[in-house]
């Protein structure tokens, strides 16, 4: 448990009422976590805390045990119990023994309870780092049947001498003094003693006693880094890709963050996209319409040819098998094929008086008819 637990109305931050059900928290959340996301707000600050904010909160009141505690924190909050002061909560009323000052964690149960309530508790290890966010662009062919790109990434990563521990290569870390290994310490606050994480060690336990000499026990440093990205076949405009462990470097050697790559699919001068199917649309002359003839199609990879039968009217959709995204499970998407009749600008006059006939065949008239000699 946190210490901003006492500070801050987790039901408020989503819009919920106190005794909300988990599937209307849940709804609140994606709601809210959609509109603050970074991707959506570029560059503004005042987003990504409120994105924070509502994650958090999330996080908490979609967990039954920790929904649980805190609610009884709050509720201890609100009637006045704690103030938040040096005295804390206040002495004799229906505490036992009147001024005796008594241990938190006792009170409610120890570490990981109630006892870590101001970021006491139990002792930090190693944990995991942030997950980073950037985008890529990719061609409309690469899209469809998959490629690997090469991001350069420039930021903090685990330092490359010591493996992020922060510690010279070939020595090792040292027990605390301060805490003696626990990670904590204890400090009294009016009537009412609780743990803290040690100021030394930061709640690590550990110390170093020789320093990496590349990053000065830090553990991190900062530097352009390569990261090989596969990008699946059939990949949408705007989707997120995770790249597991390639995020922000872990604490106390705890594990990489993800990478989460936004995707930007350029748009083809010919081809479209349906779901795993590749749409084309191709001339054809009125005689090839109207008599039937065999074409070339263009595909991503090459041409092939397609038979249009007789009386093809404009529209027409056609389906070539396999021409469109190569899944690397399953069966891969089609080539729909448009046709649209193409009608010349010009007709010479012999091929006006053979289409002026046709017309008049097709009317059920004589084209001669009303003609003098």
């Amino acid at each position: 448990m946190q210490r901003d637990w006492v500070e801050k109305d987790f039901y408020e931050a989503l819009g919920v009422t106190k005794n909300a059900p988990r599937d209307d928290i849940k709804k609140a959340y994606r709601k809210l976590a959609q509109k603050y996301h970074p991707d959506a707000n570029p560059g503004d600050t005042s987003a990504e805390e409120r994105f924070k904010d509502v994650s958090e909160a999330y996080a908490v009141l979609s967990d039954d045990e920790k929904r649980k505690e805190y609610d009884e924190v709050r509720r201890l909050v609100e009637s006045g119990a704690y103030s938040g002061g040096a005295g804390g909560f206040p002495g004799g009323a229906g505490f036992p023994g009147g001024g005796q000052r008594i241990n938190i964690e006792d009170l409610f149960g120890g570490v990981g309870g109630f006892g870590d309530l101001f970021g006491g508790g139990a002792r930090r290890g190693p944990s995991k780092g942030p997950d980073l966010t950037t985008r890529t662009r990719v061609g409309f062919a690469e899209a469809v049947k998959g490629t690997t790109k090469t991001l350069r990434l420039d930021g903090d990563t685990n330092c490359s001498k010591c493996k992020g521990s922060g510690a010279e290569p070939g020595t090792q870390k040292s027990v605390c003094p301060t805490c003696g290994g626990a990670g904590q310490v204890s400090q009294n606050q009016g009537f009412f003693s609780f743990a803290q994480p040690c100021p030394q060690c930061r709640g690590a336990g550990q110390v170093i006693s020789v320093p990496c000499t590349q990053c000065r026990g830090v553990g991190t440093e900062r530097r352009t880094r390569e990261i090989s990205l596969k990008i699946p076949a059939g990949v949408e405009d705007g989707a997120t890709i995770r790249a597991r462990g390639k995020g922000g470097p872990g604490r106390d050697g705890g594990p990489a963050g993800d990478l989460l790559v936004r995707v930007k699919v350029d748009k083809h001068p010919i081809f479209g996209r349906r779901g795993d199917d590749v749409t084309v649309t191709v001339p054809v002359t009125f005689p090839e319409a109207a008599l039937g003839a065999e074409i070339q199609v263009p595909t991503l990879d090459g041409h092939v040819r397609l038979k249009v039968p007789s009386g093809t009217p404009t529209g027409k959709r056609f389906r070539v098998k396999g021409q469109g995204v190569q899944r690397e499970k399953g069966r891969n998407g089609d080539l729909l094929v448009s046709v649209q009749v193409d009608v010349p600008p010009k007709l010479s006059r012999k091929a006006k008086k053979a289409l002026e006939e046709w017309q008049a065949e097709f009317a059920g008239e004589d084209p001669r008819e009303g003609m003098h000699a």
